[in-house]
């Protein structure tokens, strides 16, 4: 990997990277459940098919949710909504998320503009869809402080594949080693090998330092530890 100095670009991924995934997505789902549910019993069997405990209000460590699509999502629930077409599922996928409340990771901003300054290109690589992504962007009044940004659907494939690595990276004119993908899953550090970049893993998703360290350069806290890795601090 290019000495961190070095560095001339950056994808981050978005949920457990940017924003805080429990805080985010828990709440999501259960908006989306009891949206949908008619009675306990059915928000139960949804609930199980998307990893969620619903007693506890959180997600399983290894539920599809956490790295997967939306697509992905509304295959799981399609069996327990049997009068609902999977397309019609996924849209009602998509308008939940874009109304689920965001928290930063760390307080965004000034540390987007901190990179910016240092002139590092900057980009988020999501396997959420591009509406809802573009939506919690800019509730955090963030999305111009992005060269770049990408959601599962926006032409790019989504990840663990590096199509949308590989689209910064032209769109940008770098070179894949001279970036570095950020993101809390084993799908941002695998799309980040197979583009040819650099990993930095963020512990503020669901997945904990000894799953992530042994496919990551490096684990930071969460991403407020960047501008110090990079020696702008």
């Amino acid at each position: 990997m290019t000495a961190p100095g070095k560095i001339k670009g950056i994808v981050f991924d978005k949920d457990g990277t940017l924003f805080d995934f429990a805080s985010t997505w828990e709440a999501w789902a259960l908006a989306f459940l009891r949206r949908l549910a008619t009675d306990a019993a059915h928000a139960q069997a949804m609930a199980g098919a998307i990893g969620f405990d619903l007693a506890a209000q959180r997600f399983e460590e290894d539920s599809p949710v956490i790295a997967g699509m939306p697509s992905e999502i509304a295959m799981l629930l399609y069996p327990h909504l049997p009068d609902m077409q999977v397309p019609q599922i996924e849209a009602l996928l998509n308008a939940e998320a874009a109304r689920a409340p965001q928290a930063e990771a760390v307080p965004l901003a000034p540390l987007l503009a901190q990179l910016r300054s240092a002139g590092l290109k900057l980009g988020v690589a999501t396997n959420d869809a591009e509406e809802p992504a573009l939506a919690h962007l800019a509730s955090a009044g963030i999305t111009e402080a992005f060269d770049f940004i990408a959601g599962f659907d926006s032409g790019f494939g989504g990840k663990p594949a590096p199509g949308q690595l590989r689209g910064f990276c032209d769109a940008m004119a770098l070179e894949p080693a001279d970036c570095v993908m950020v993101g809390d899953s084993l799908h941002d550090l695998s799309a980040g090998r197979a583009a040819g970049m650099g990993c930095i893993a963020v512990l503020t998703g669901m997945a904990g330092e000894a799953e992530l360290a042994p496919h990551a350069d490096i684990v930071l806290p969460d991403i407020g530890h960047l501008p110090g890795w990079l020696g702008l601090a």
